[in-house]
């Protein structure tokens, strides 16, 4: 039996905070990048790197789940397994932190920027059919081919242009307006992806859509990378060198804040 299944349960408010999250992560991500950038010791560089990579790979995933929070299924109850949720995090933490490293090393050359790209790309649609792996119900889900195939190619195509972004533009509303692209771009790919799933049920139930330990999970799950993002908000913000050790500023001046 074909259930009817919806991405807005709670209406708009997922939506639109799914996309804040989004552009918060690719926010911290692209200042991280750019003081990287200003590093001429490695280790300061990579530290700055990796603190990006994780930024954008938590903010992503906060986006997907928290997007999941709307999703129902008319005659279903709808769970998650842990480990899987936590496996698809790693994911998108991983293949974020390849594509990072190499523009953060290897500069933005067209073919550099685009092998970290796709790389980055897959990484982030991995992350979002494995979180959909780990939905358990009494039923199955099937996918769309076409409109799976989009939400890849959307997933790439955000991925390429936030590198692009994080190794090209410095200016604070510069980047503003770079991390606004890019969570209409991650969230539309989210979306994409979640308007390619159609649930066959094994049998329904006359249990309601949403439930009290369902939201808890999911809210217990974001815990940790939300942390993790204001810890992020907080190191970027205030004066990265108490937080990460004095290092040197490559043909930039020292600068203090977002700047």
């Amino acid at each position: 039996m074909t259930a009817t299944v919806s991405n807005f349960y709670y209406g708009s408010v997922t939506p639109i905070a799914a996309y804040l999250m989004a552009c918060l992560g690719a926010a911290l991500g692209l200042r991280c990048t750019t003081r990287s950038l200003r590093r001429t010791h490695q280790h300061r560089r990579a530290l700055w790197l990796m603190l990006g990579a994780v930024s954008m790979g938590c903010g992503i995933w906060t986006m997907h789940f928290i997007a999941m929070m709307g999703f129902s299924v008319e005659g279903a109850l709808v769970s998650y397994d842990w480990t899987m949720t936590l496996i698809s995090l790693g994911v998108a933490i991983v293949f974020v932190a390849v594509g990072v490293f190499l523009v953060g090393y290897r500069g933005s050359s067209p073919g550099n920027l685009g092998v970290a790209g796709v790389v980055t790309g897959l990484g982030v649609a991995a992350m979002h059919y494995i979180g959909m792996a780990a939905m358990d119900m009494d039923g199955t889900l099937q996918y769309d081919v076409r409109t799976a195939v989009l939400s890849v190619l959307i997933a790439v195509v955000a991925s390429v242009a936030a590198l692009w972004a994080a190794v090209s533009v410095h200016g604070v509303w510069s980047s503003l307006m770079a991390s606004l692209g890019m969570g209409v771009a991650v969230t539309g790919m989210h979306y994409t992806g979640m308007a390619a799933v159609t649930v066959h049920l094994s049998h329904a139930t006359s249990t309601p859509q949403s439930s009290a330990s369902l939201l808890s999970f999911l809210l217990l799950m974001l815990v940790g990378p939300l942390a993790v993002l204001v810890i992020a908000a907080v190191i970027v913000f205030f004066d990265p060198d108490i937080m990460l050790g004095d290092g040197e500023w490559a043909q930039t001046p020292r600068t203090h804040g977002w700047q």
